[in-house]
């Protein structure tokens, strides 16, 4: 009897390694903004570029890379996370080819958003052009590998999409058109239909598991709590009411996915809370200050104006949740990625 228990241990035991082994997710696939670009702006022609100091100056090499931190983005951290590279390569990057691509690759496009209209604000990749590079990478992958590597690699490799906040603060409340056409709630069914439909995209070509990103607390970034000086400076609480709602929207556009699409793990991760909690109590998180970024004076700087040449940036960028006016630093980035991993993406290692 003992040594039937023992047997069935021991299988149990195997079966599960066999299923961890299984589970494992190949690589690391990016769609979205900047909170997750790692370099793509460096190769068009757009002034919303970060590939100069002080950026990256924390970054290995101290070197710029176009990703907006003082180092790595979040989808770094989840790389490594899953036990691969450390840095996920912008697809646009020259540098780096499809050796490099197979286990990871950024199509972000900083300043970019659901909506068409949005790209079009700065000149910068829509997300229906981070699709077609898509494309473009899963055939040199099928002529790198050979289609059934290919197809193994893409059907369990994990997909991670953070984009929308520019929607709202670049394009909806800024200009008229949009606000025009939409009240803010009709703005954000439109979002989320767009949202669905790229999903479903990538599902027909062999994607499984994939994490769909959230809104932050937007009305929170020092960029807008400087808009707001004349109430204080605090956080514009209707920009956070829509995050929330949007983030609801997209709940339920995972919820019904999910019972739609045969074999479709479909994660939403959610750093609302995870990013408010950090500006609320900075202190609770090792930092100093949560209400100004560390670039410049901390209050509007972004891109060019975030330059070597401004005075005022602080020289510990650890003590600060944001690095410039809309990003956060990479001692932050590593926070919310470490929740993304812990809460959403657990049921993928």
């Amino acid at each position: 009897m003992a040594n039937e228990a023992s047997f069935w241990f021991l299988f149990a035991h195997l079966l599960l390694q066999i299923l961890k082994t299984n589970a494992k997710v190949p690589a690391v696939i990016v769609f979205g903004d900047s909170s997750v670009d790692s370099g793509n702006n460096n190769g068009i022609s757009t002034i919303l570029r970060s590939n100069f100091e002080p950026y990256g100056r924390d970054f290995f090499g101290q070197q710029p890379t176009g990703r907006f931190s003082n180092g790595r983005i979040p989808t770094d951290f989840i790389s490594e996370a899953f036990g691969l590279k450390p840095t996920i390569p912008a697809y646009l990057d020259p540098k780096y080819n499809i050796t490099d691509f197979a286990t990871g690759v950024c199509f972000a496009s900083a300043g970019t958003g659901y909506d068409n209209a949005t790209s079009d604000v700065l000149s910068v990749i829509p997300l229906w052009k981070e699709m077609e590079y898509y494309k473009e990478y899963q055939e040199t992958l099928r002529g790198y590998i050979g289609n059934e590597k290919a197809n193994e690699v893409l059907g369990e490799a994990l997909y991670l999409i953070s984009i929308g906040t520019n929607d709202f603060l670049e394009n909806y409340y800024i200009l008229p058109k949009r606000s025009s056409e939409y009240s803010v709630e009709e703005y954000q069914i439109f979002l989320a239909g767009i949202a669905e439909n790229f999903i479903t995209e990538l599902y027909q070509f062999g994607a499984r598991k994939i994490c769909i990103s959230g809104l932050p607390p937007m009305g929170c970034l020092p960029l807008e709590r400087t808009t707001n000086m004349f109430h204080g400076s605090d956080c514009v609480e209707e920009y956070n009411d829509v995050a929330k709602d949007f983030n609801g929207q997209l709940q339920e556009m995972v919820m019904k996915l999910n019972k739609e699409l045969p074999g479709i793990q479909l994660v939403l991760s959610n750093p609302y809370d995870i990013l408010l909690d950090t500006i609320q109590d900075p202190n609770k998180f090792g930092f100093e200050d949560a209400a100004t970024a560390c670039c410049g004076t901390g209050l509007f700087e972004m891109g060019y104006m975030c330059n070597k040449r401004n005075p005022f940036t602080c020289s510990d960028a650890s003590k600060y949740v944001f690095w410039d006016s809309f990003h956060p630093t990479e001692k932050a980035n590593g926070i919310i990625a470490d929740n993304v991993v812990k809460i959403s993406l657990a049921q993928f290692f």
